[in-house]
């Protein structure tokens, strides 16, 4: 054993020590936590406190990391052992969509949200058997480094800096959005007060120190998320099996999720409550026609009804409520036009058994193989859709930019392959216990919410239907006075979050589960940041237009960047486009389209060449575009489609799976073009063959 595996060795050791020591004191806290909520401490000192202090931990790591060294602000210094890139890659990956959008998906959509966790746990197989060594034997620090490389000219570079950054900015912009929320919750500041406050905790690190300081504040957000996602899950699992294995209860709460939705679908109310929704769809239509005149009539119902619960001396929570659906009325007609056709929309969407939720236990979202002709032709359309979405997110994570630069800093192309494997173990963690949860929480939901009487609901329903009635929102419908699953809407953007409450668990295990979901919201978006002013900066100023700057002044240029990239997606964030992850999937399908032939064919076909890969690029990003914005509805009304929705979309695959169309599109042009053009310099095939067969120092050396 040389001089340099010693120190390796040493240099972990040092690092398990120090996180041994930090998971020590996070446990501490808890338990202060615990303790202070027994003693009757108030309920925002408690999340005031988790936010502060964990928020102080991830900055005094990035503090202490702060660098302005060109390899260790882009690389870490490539020394980053296995292990711990694992937990950081893990860290990196697991973003708010993961820890609060997938428990949420499984929630509403039953077994049909399987369909992330396969395709984003495949996708880094294909990470490992593909990219990941390949691209650590390159070197260099980012995709488009490896793009000019092998392609050569500046134009991949560009196309692939360009891509970099519109697929991370659409990602960031989400993460910032799990920031906005977990931090109103905890702290009860307004939204967009809280998006600036997390924000201060996502630049410390990324500004300060680069690559190596978010790597090290990675691991320790990766190790509170975990701990924040578990606890939960097993608290809930004792209290409703008594098992502390929740993976051995699923099937048995799974069963019994299964029998109360088959009554609920058979409970005559429900149907009148599906019935009633249906009537309130053709009103909001009919309101479409003469806007002006329903706002009015709209103003007045709500005024009567108003003093009518004064007059009937009605719950002060019920009174609070009306006065609040008043005080958000629409005041343009715009504004009135956008909420008819929400409401229609929403309504025709919950004018369905299990107020529009598939049952949990059906394979895809919609249709029966046993039913009629249209049943069967949407059990199909729903099977062609759950394959496509897999598939798409396979090849997005594989390809997405800010996971792959992280293969960059382990200390060999060996590292960086083990690396995929701690990461896969790490990520799996979670993505096993995410359907546990989600059935866990509706099994609460189920029993214990719906049928209670609408004036003493929990308080976690009128504290969420407060913050944001986009999340939590129950309308008594059928006016029986009792709450019935149709008249409940749950985003899945709030099942992790409100799963503490929702199953009556101490106030502080809500807070940690928060001060979890802000750590993966942080250190997403810590690496997508860095990601976004690295292309921008050394892709673009530096490799393009200024090839001679300092390797002083490059990272000075990341660090302004990083500033000016944070504030913009702050403020697209507040917007508040929810339902993080349907939105953030859209990142996958361009990250899959413009890089993944690029990366795969670069390294295992000899053959690919400057003009196929542009041609290939180009092509894939302009079908996945082409295909989102003739089918995301926000991007038809922008770009004023009138075409019917229907007639768009590809043997009904939705468009957050458009990648599954670019892709092979892309892939097509690239073998086309590179076999019709002049082929690779001989330069260029020795980079390939650098990549695929390692001479004997470098194998001696992994």
């Amino acid at each position: 054993m040389g001089p340099a595996d010693l120190a390796a060795r040493r240099f972990t050791r040092v690092l398990l020590l120090r996180y041994a020591l930090f998971m020590l004191g996070f446990f501490a806290l808890m338990a202060l936590m615990a303790a202070a909520e027994k003693a009757g401490a108030p309920r925002s000192w408690l999340g005031a406190s988790f936010l502060v202090l964990t928020v102080a931990a991830y900055a005094g790591i990035g503090f202490i990391c702060r660098t302005s060294s060109e390899a260790e602000y882009f690389v870490a210094g490539r020394r980053v052992p296995a292990l711990f890139n694992g937990l950081a890659t893990a860290a990196d990956w697991m973003s708010a969509a993961s820890f609060l959008g997938t428990a949420g998906v499984l929630y509403l959509q039953g077994q049909a949200g399987l369909a992330y966790i396969l395709g984003w746990t495949g996708g880094y197989v294909l990470v490992a058997v593909l990219l990941a060594p390949y691209l650590r034997r390159f070197g260099q620090y980012t995709v488009p480094d490896f793009l000019d490389a092998r392609y050569g000219g500046s134009l991949p570079r560009l196309i692939g800096a360009m891509a970099t950054v519109a697929v991370s900015f659409v990602y960031l912009v989400v993460q910032i959005y799990g920031v906005g929320l977990i931090t109103s919750h905890l702290t009860g500041f307004g939204f967009e007060l809280g998006i600036f406050v997390g924000l201060g905790g996502v630049l410390v690190c990324s500004f300060l120190g680069g690559m190596r300081a978010v790597t090290w504040t990675q691991v320790a957000q990766y190790l509170v998320l975990i701990v924040a996602y578990l606890v939960p899950l097993v608290w809930l699992s004792v209290k409703q099996t008594g098992s502390v294995m929740p993976l051995m209860s699923y099937s048995q709460q799974l069963q019994q999720v299964a029998a109360r939705e088959a009554a609920l679908v058979a409970d005559p109310v429900e149907r009148d409550v599906i019935e009633r929704l249906r009537q309130r769809a053709a009103v909001a239509e009919a309101k479409l026609k003469d806007v002006p005149a329903a706002m009015a009539q709209d103003e007045a119902a709500q005024r009567q009804h108003i003093a009518q619960l004064r007059a009937e001396n009605a719950p002060l929570a019920r009174i609070q409520r009306a006065e609040r659906e008043f005080a958000q009325r629409p005041r343009t007609e715009a504004q009135a036009r956008a909420l008819y056709e929400r409401e229609r929309d929403a309504a025709l969407a919950g004018a369905r058994p299990l107020g529009g939720m598939p049952p949990q236990t059906l394979a895809f979202a919609a249709g029966d193989p046993a039913g009629d002709a249209q049943a069967q032709a949407r059990y199909d359309n729903a099977r062609i859709d759950f394959i496509a979405l897999m598939l798409c997110l396979m090849m997005g994570t594989a390809a997405l930019p800010h996971v792959l630069t992280r293969f960059y800093t382990t200390p060999s192309a060996s590292q960086a392959r083990r690396s995929v494997g701690w990461t896969l173990l790490f990520i799996v963690l979670l993505y096993i216990s995410a359907p546990v949860l989600a059935v866990l929480v509706k099994f609460e939901v189920l029993h214990n919410v719906v049928g209670l009487p609408i004036d003493h609901l929990p308080q976690w329903v009128n504290r969420w239907t407060r913050l944001d009635p986009n999340l939590v929102s129950v309308r008594d419908i059928n006016g029986d006075g009792l709450l019935q699953l149709g008249e409940l809407r749950l985003s899945g953007d709030i099942i992790v979050l409100a799963a503490p409450e929702i199953g009556g668990l101490p106030y502080w295990v809500t807070c940690l589960v928060a001060a979890g979901g802000l750590a993966a919201a942080l250190s997403t978006a810590d690496g997508l940041l860095l990601t976004i002013a690295n292309a921008l900066s050394h892709d673009v100023y530096f490799r393009s237009l200024h090839p001679r700057a300092s390797s002083a002044r490059r990272v000075i240029a990341s660090k302004v960047l990083v500033m000016a990239v944070a504030f913009a997606a702050a403020l697209i964030a507040a917007l508040k486009i929810t339902d993080i992850l349907q939105f953030v999937s859209a990142a996958f399908s361009l990250a899959a389209a413009a890089f993944f032939p690029a990366l795969v064919l670069g390294i295992f076909w000899r053959r690919a060449n400057h003009a196929g890969v542009v041609a290939g690029m180009l092509t894939g990003l302009g079908v996945t575009v082409w295909y989102m914005v003739h089918n995301l509805p926000l991007l038809r009304r922008a770009f004023g489609i009138e075409r019917p929705l229907a007639e768009s979309a590809w043997f009904g695959v939705e468009p957050i799976a458009a990648g599954v169309f670019g892709v092979p599109a892309g892939l097509l042009v690239m073998l086309v073009v590179s076999r019709l053009t002049r082929g690779p310099t001989a330069q260029q095939l020795a980079l390939v063959d650098r990549m695929r067969f390692p001479g004997p120092e470098e194998r001696q050396a992994q």
